[in-house]
């Protein structure tokens, strides 16, 4: 076999912006030989999928999908560079294929689960593509997982909420709130559930903030402001804190602790994820 040196397998992932692993494969195969081996890439596709790697793909699509009657659901972005590509049949069934493989694999594996896959679609449409994230949620005890999708897939919402008795689950009302939620977190996109998630320096630098904004004043008032505006940073980013948008001087902890004594249980928001395309 003809020895490849670290110098030739460079040339080639700069003619080709193929992986240095690929490309050194496809020499050992060529002899040698650069221009052949790029042939060989070409056949396979990698080449063209390896050109267009550098361009931007921020289209494409969010998706997703509940399984076993709201007890888990899966969710995936996969971007394309052209909102052009993000509408064609081709891709949204692309698409719809990878959420299918996505119910059996890990939070963000898809993307190394289907890279061949990948690489032979980039080549068949011609647009760099990412499979850029994928989530599965599993009821954890009592309660339900839904799914919202906006705006033909430009925002994703995964979220699950827990209930105390089997007989809510049933019941209209939870249906609607947990629907309203979903709803909300598209809308408001909070960043958080709770205060307690917000990192210590985030908050440590919005205390700081607030603090030089009243400077020269009392120190008991300068704390009193600082923490009003700490709850109102917090009310814009926390999930349960914020105003229900629906109805805004009701924030979503009143709106659960309504909808708990309507239903005579205990509501909570376990957890969410919001994919933003592109973002």
């Amino acid at each position: 076999m003809v020895q490849i040196n670290a110098s030739l397998v460079k040339e080639l992932r700069d003619a080709t912006n193929v992986g240095m692993m690929e490309c050194k494969r496809a020499l050992q195969e060529a002899n040698g030989d650069k221009e052949a081996a790029i042939k060989l890439l070409r056949e396979r596709g990698v080449a063209i999928a390896g050109k267009k790697a550098s361009r931007t793909a921020k289209e494409g699509l969010v998706a997703a999908e509940l399984m076993d009657d709201g007890k888990a659901a899966v969710m995936i972005e996969v971007n394309c560079e052209t909102d052009f590509v993000a509408r064609n049949e081709n891709f949204q069934a692309f698409v719809a294929d990878l959420l299918e493989r996505a119910k059996g694999i890990g939070d963000n594996g898809l993307a190394d689960a289907v890279k061949d896959e990948l690489t032979a679609k980039i080549a068949e449409i011609g647009e760099n593509m990412i499979v850029r994230r994928n989530v599965r949620y599993d009821v954890q005890g009592t309660g339900i997982v839904a799914t919202y999708v906006h705006m033909g897939g430009k925002v994703g919402v995964l979220i699950e909420v827990g209930c105390g008795k089997e007989e809510t689950l049933t019941k209209d009302a939870f249906k609607d709130l947990v629907k309203d939620l979903t709803l909300h977190i598209a809308a408001a996109s909070p960043q958080y559930l709770k205060r307690e998630e917000v990192p210590e320096e985030t908050v440590a630098a919005e205390r700081d903030i607030y603090a030089k904004q009243v400077e020269g004043k009392p120190a008991n008032i300068i704390d009193k402001i600082v923490d009003g505006k700490l709850n109102k940073f917090y009310s814009q980013i926390c999930l349960i804190e914020q105003p229900f948008v629906k109805e805004n001087d009701l924030s979503i902890t009143d709106l659960l602790k309504t909808k708990g004594k309507e239903l005579d249980d205990t509501i909570e928001i376990r957890r969410y994820v919001r994919y933003q395309l592109g973002a």
